[in-house]
């Protein structure tokens, strides 16, 4: 049987961020599922487990006993180890795990949504206890507009942007025993996520360099695909 792939997204953005690869996977004959996490920060904390219902709702979707992989972008990556760990628990069959840009959960014990720097940074622009949406956190407009094909993908993914509690980046996010084994590997696109790759070539795990911004997945999302699919092939 083919395995299919689950996008997740990071919860700053939204599905848009993986729709032209969604595209291109299935272009392949690949069955794919995008959950949406952008309801996440509805309500107070703990935050994790309504990821993990959300991804377990699109995996819903799938054929019954299809294996799949799971693909994460960004911050999605902190929450790698709920995601496998609950989709175990429900007899899902995962056969491996991909990184794309992503954040790594802690080599050991909870993993922080941000170190103290960032959250001093973040509390002083939250309202209400909200925070602005991402792309409002940088003055750079047209340093966010680089990360993106064209205007149209830009407004996608900038429209579903939600705004997030502040409480979101001061809880922590458990971190359980048994998904490190299931990684397939590392894509980087941007220098900002080089400490981050360096660390999961230190985890032993294989490691692709693919140059570009942040999204990189909207800009060129046939090598993207490509990338996953590789990597879940090894």
């Amino acid at each position: 049987m083919r395995i299919a792939y689950l996008l997740v997204h990071s919860p700053l953005v939204g599905p848009a961020s993986w729709a032209a690869v969604a595209g291109e996977l299935r272009a392949t004959g690949a069955t794919v599922a995008v959950p949406s996490l952008t309801g996440i920060g509805d309500g107070g904390p703990p935050f994790w487990p309504r990821v993990t219902e959300a991804v377990a709702a699109a995996v819903g979707e799938l054929p019954p006993e299809q294996p799949f992989a799971v693909v994460v972008h960004s911050s999605a990556g902190r929450f790698v180890p709920v995601i496998v760990r609950d989709l175990l628990e429900r007899t899902r069959d995962v056969v491996g795990v991909v990184f794309v840009e992503a954040a790594l959960p802690a080599r050991d014990g909870p993993t922080s949504q941000a170190t103290p720097e960032r959250l001093a940074q973040l509390r002083g622009t939250a309202e209400a206890g909200l925070l602005p949406r991402w792309t409002d956190w940088w003055n750079d407009a047209d340093g966010v507009a680089r990360l993106f094909p064209d205007e149209a993908t830009q407004r996608a993914v900038t429209d579903e942007q939600p705004r997030l509690p502040l409480s979101y980046y001061e809880h922590p996010v458990p971190n359980p025993p048994g998904w490190e084994p299931l990684t397939r590997g590392y894509i980087q696109f941007s220098p900002a996520y080089e400490r981050v790759a360096a660390d999961a070539a230190e985890r032993g795990w294989y490691t692709v360099r693919l140059d570009g911004g942040h999204f990189h997945q909207t800009v060129d999302p046939t090598t993207v695909a490509d990338a996953i699919a590789h990597l879940v092939s090894l």
